[in-house]
């Protein structure tokens, strides 16, 4: 599933382990794939990608390598619009909250920053008494190239 993305992603590898987080070689693997993707990947793209490094990786790494990214709110799972089936994908967190513009004829995704988009959360915020800590927003439509 192709990306476009401009956002600044943080640094993994460096908030893992001032943490406390042990980094094994096949973690650090993982997390340096997670981190330089050119687009968002599911369990099979990272356990492939990830395997022409370390044939020896298995995907319960893949696994527990993702849960503790989780855990650690270091990763965001995302289903994309379901376009394609029930896929999960994974990107490491953005500086940043952005919107994910999924095109439901090719598959390509944008992603999308806009001060605008941080206003509208202060505004929630202000209004609702409501403290967000995680925003995921998806718009499902045509990209430029398929509306041509």
């Amino acid at each position: 599933m192709p990306t476009e993305s401009r956002v600044a992603r943080r640094p993994l590898e460096q908030e893992l382990i001032s943490r406390g987080v042990r980094m094994t070689r096949q973690r650090r693997l993982l997390v340096e794939i997670i981190q330089s993707a050119d687009q968002h990947m599911d369990v099979l793209n990272l356990w492939q990608k990830a395997r022409q490094q370390d044939p020896t990786l298995n995907k319960v790494t893949v696994y527990r390598t993702l849960g503790l990214l989780k855990k650690h709110r270091l990763v965001d799972e995302l289903d994309l619009m379901h376009l394609e089936s029930a896929r999960h994908y994974y990107e490491a967190r953005t500086t940043r909250d952005h919107i994910h513009l999924a095109c439901i004829k090719c598959g390509r995704i944008q992603e999308f920053e806009s001060s605008l988009f941080e206003k509208l959360k202060g505004q929630i915020e202000r209004e609702r008494r409501f403290r967000i800590s995680v925003v995921r927003v998806e718009a499902g439509g045509y990209c430029d190239k398929c509306q041509e």
